[in-house]
């Protein structure tokens, strides 16, 4: 994570579009779109055979139908080429920090504004197959950012079920693995957490679970004690929601091992399944999973 704008805007973190299924959760999609019933045959002779009846969409299909969710692609592709603006101070609830940051990039130039779009969209596709509204805070198709303050504003005016800042950061070499974000309790400045500070920890604690299993990629062992969980004031993208919202490392971009996995499409796809069933089993109120994230 580049240290010096919100998360949001300055560590490192990940998007996708893509290939490959790691995951062993169903999408939620498994039925016929043209609503033919699995297993219907002929009718009997002299027997009059009814129209088959549509497929009617229930929670096993679709069991996050009418659940919002917001997903923040950290940084953005062109941020690069808009540093004056992206170095605007703006309002991070307890203090002002630069709009956004560039992010940072693998050692052979795999830039991680380019892995948070990619996860995003394809955690995106795997929430909509079942059932939720997906919004992204930018899709590539903005020049600079979104700012912090307004990626947090996106998720509240959504109203949003749950929230997700997804990035990779950008330790020394040697330093490795994935931790989650949570956002600290606090009411100073326009900054308020205090309603969504137990529901964020509920919604890290499950993320982290699903996203090891998922991975089978370590807690960071270079901050967070270990635990692959941090809670803190210092990110204007968490001081300022309203809603339930997290960000996630999905590793460090300096290290050979965790680039190798940030820079594979199978993996991304893995990552972006376990992001996914760590929301799906948040907004169900499941259990976190498997304790720490272990089986």
């Amino acid at each position: 994570m580049v240290a010096a704008a919100v998360l949001l805007s300055g560590c490192g973190s990940a998007a996708g579009s893509g290939s490959g299924s790691g995951g062993t959760h169903s999408t939620g999609s498994a039925r016929a779109a043209d609503g033919r019933n699995a297993g219907a045959g002929t009718a009997a002779p002299g027997s009059t055979a009814s129209a088959p009846s549509p497929a009617t969409p229930s929670a096993e299909t679709l069991p996050l139908a009418g659940r919002v969710v917001v997903l923040d692609p950290g940084h953005n592709p062109t941020n690069y080429q808009h540093t004056k603006e992206i170095n605007r101070l703006v309002n991070i609830g307890t203090n002002r920090k630069e709009c956004d940051t560039t992010g940072t990039e693998t050692n052979a130039g795999y830039p991680e504004a380019s892995y948070t779009l990619d996860v995003s969209r394809r955690v995106r596709t795997i929430l909509a197959a079942r059932g939720a509204k997906v919004l992204l805070t930018q899709n590539g198709d903005r020049p600079y950012g979104p700012c912090v303050d307004e990626r947090a504003r996106i998720g509240n005016a959504a109203h949003a079920d749950a929230a997700l800042s997804i990035h990779a950061d950008g330790a020394p070499a040697g330093a490795h693995g994935f931790h989650v974000i949570a956002p600290k309790s606090l009411h100073a400045g326009t900054a308020d957490t205090r309603a969504i500070a137990a529901p964020s920890l509920r919604l890290a604690t499950t993320l982290r679970a699903h996203f090891k299993a998922a991975t089978g990629e370590p807690f960071a062992n270079y901050l967070g004690g270990g635990k692959g969980l941090m809670v803190r004031d210092d990110l204007g993208g968490l001081n300022l929601s309203t809603v339930p919202k997290v960000f996630i490392e999905c590793g460090n971009m300096r290290d050979k091992q965790d680039a190798a996995s940030l820079t594979s499409p199978a993996w991304r796809q893995r990552a972006a399944q376990g992001i996914a069933d760590g929301l799906t089993a948040f907004l169900e109120g499941s259990p976190a999973g498997p304790a720490d994230g272990k089986r």
